[in-house]
């Protein structure tokens, strides 16, 4: 049984559902204009959860207006290029990344949760202990014409709360109550018919150094490698991240929800790499090394033609779920971060804040979602058609997941979302 809990949490003028990349970078980006957050995450414990994603430079350049270029070096690697290659091993493409494909910021491999973590120090550290609060689940909201009152579940205590600000933001993710509750109808989850097994092993060296390795064979079964931690390299080894999707089953709404942190098998996945050989590693033994080996589906969901509602918008996965082929899911939340900052602190009115910030995203997040389903229906039907040249088509896909991403000249010479500040 509940009890009604008077109690009121620390005031804020925007509540933040979720603790994730984007909730607490939305958090820094608002406090660095001058409004006050509260990160609300229903996790008892945030811990560091997750494996290796990829920040392209347009999020990278935003983590530095924030202050952050140090911190970003200590924890990723900079990626230098994307390298296509057969089931041997053998390079059949290297497309440039970062600044050597000539942006003014790089692009970084790293640990989900190492991010994760350095981002919440930075928000305790800048904005103090309490504007994070663990265990605390957001299970619903009211509006009024001058504020929306978020009601809140303390899921230690059992106790019910209510707390008002001028703006909720959901950040909490590809299963994100607040966004089925702004939009009841959305539907199941859209598989892609491919399943992942993703681990990170630590191992000797890594021939493609900064490179990250894309191996696929005529089965349309991929595997994908990249080192994430300086910490590792500097002590003489690798930590690598390492990915492998095969399709599974036919495309379409999934049953069930995506699995996310699911444990999986080394015997589930062995087999699809029977037949790979590379020069430089023992793959069985190197998905053997991994502490865990986590399995899930590669999912997404349709751009939604309107995120949010009033005083409620949505952000990062809750708003744009997309398949990790273009390894752009962690980087467009960042982006929604500080757009959404961007807007309130340029904005008098909430209201209209909130639909200049969906009016600046929806159509490039869209495009995202859209580019990377392109990317893996391409893939199958070169793997159908036994492509003699897999990589370089694999790279023209890649070029025109860029364009719907952005390209370097048109985020060099952006203006800044900070507001009063030179790019």
């Amino acid at each position: 049984m509940t009890t009604p809990h008077p109690a009121q949490p620390p005031h804020a003028d925007v509540v933040i559902a979720g603790a994730g990349i984007g909730g607490l970078t939305t958090a820094l980006s608002l406090h660095a204009v001058g409004i006050r957050p509260l990160v609300l995450e229903s996790s008892r414990r945030i811990a560091p959860l997750g494996v290796g994603i990829n920040l392209q430079p347009a999020a990278v350049r935003e983590l530095y207006e924030l202050g952050l270029a140090d911190e970003l070096a200590a924890v990723g690697v900079p990626a230098v290029a994307h390298v296509y290659a057969d089931r041997h091993g053998t390079v059949r493409y290297r497309d440039p990344r970062g600044t050597a494909a000539g942006y003014r910021w790089p692009q970084y491999s790293v640990h989900r949760g190492d991010l994760q973590m350095m981002l919440l120090r930075t928000v305790r550290e800048r904005l103090g202990p309490e504007a994070v609060r663990a265990g605390v689940r957001v299970e619903d909201f009211t509006q009024t014409p001058d504020a929306v009152h978020v009601h809140t579940l303390d899921r230690t205590t059992d106790r019910r709360e209510r707390c008002t600000a001028g703006v909720l933001v959901a950040a909490d993710g590809i299963h994100s109550r607040l966004r089925a509750r702004l939009h009841p109808t959305q539907g199941p989850l859209q598989w892609s018919g491919v399943t992942m097994w993703r681990g990170v092993t630590e191992t000797g060296a890594f021939p493609l150094g900064d490179a990250l390795l894309l191996a696929s064979d005529e089965r349309h079964t991929q595997f994908v490698a990249y080192q994430i931690s300086p910490a590792a390299r500097a002590r003489g080894r690798t930590l690598l991240n390492w990915v492998c999707a095969v399709p599974t089953g036919v495309p379409g709404p999934l049953a069930g929800d995506a699995r996310w942190n699911h444990h999986g098998r080394l015997a589930d996945v062995l087999p699809h790499l029977a037949d790979w050989r590379f020069d430089w590693t023992d793959l069985p033994a190197l998905l053997a090394g991994a502490e865990r080996i986590l399995e899930y589906a590669m999912v997404d969901r349709d751009p939604l033609p309107v995120w949010g509602e009033g005083r409620v918008t949505l952000l990062g996965d809750a708003a744009h779920p997309s398949y990790p082929s273009g390894a752009n899911g962690g980087s467009q939340a960042v982006l929604d971060a500080r757009v959404l900052a961007h807007r309130l602190a340029t904005e008098p009115d909430p209201v209209r804040a909130l639909a200049a910030y969906e009016d600046e995203r929806k159509a490039p997040t869209a495009a995202v979602v859209l580019a990377n389903r392109e990317m893996d229906r391409a893939a199958r039907a070169r793997a159908a058609a036994g492509s003699p040249d897999a990589g370089r088509d694999l790279a023209r896909a890649a070029a025109a997941h860029r364009r719907a991403a952005g390209e370097a000249a048109a985020l060099n010479s952006r203006p800044s979302y900070t507001p009063s500040a030179r790019p």
